[in-house]
């Protein structure tokens, strides 16, 4: 193969997108791996707890296992293994709901709201300083690109 051909199978654009994929792998797993680090030494907290706990204060209102369960695209047992903790460490907090034992309902305690809104302020911080090379014009346009790909909008 020629370098002329060469040259365009590189820049093709099946080629620059799956490299792209590859650079946002990589630097997903970066950046995860850097704020596991950072909640393990500064909170000597896991991200699962962290995730299970922002989902919790995110919706405002109890969520069922299951809810959360999808939400954090996680097996049950996994998030009933993450609640037994969190209800043993007083963040969280467990309710049947009423005339079905089956149908459980889990909500941050006081405490936990206290103890998740501390955390979620300084993880902001890490979060702004990993992407502060991203500026809010280009933010936006990935943020937008990355929800269209998410919905199957295709091409733009």
């Amino acid at each position: 193969m020629s370098e002329a051909m060469q040259a365009a199978e590189q820049h093709a654009p099946s080629k620059q997108r799956l490299r792209l994929w590859l650079e946002m792998l990589r630097t997903t797993r970066f950046i995860e791996n850097r704020v596991r680090g950072m909640l393990r030494s500064e909170f000597g907290e896991t991200l699962p707890r962290f995730d299970l706990m922002a989902a919790l204060h995110r919706s405002r209102s109890p969520m069922t296992m299951t809810e959360l369960s999808r939400y954090l695209l996680v097996s049950n047992g996994k998030v009933t293994g993450l609640v037994d903790q969190l209800v043993e460490d007083e963040l969280v907090m467990r309710r049947q709901k009423d005339g079905d034992r089956r149908t459980i309902f889990v909500q941050l305690t006081p405490r936990g709201n206290e103890v998740f809104s501390a955390m979620a302020t300084i993880h902001e911080g890490w979060i702004d300083e990993l992407l502060g090379p991203i500026g809010s014009d280009v933010a936006d346009g990935m943020q937008t690109t990355l929800q269209r790909i998410r919905k199957g909008e295709g091409k733009s």
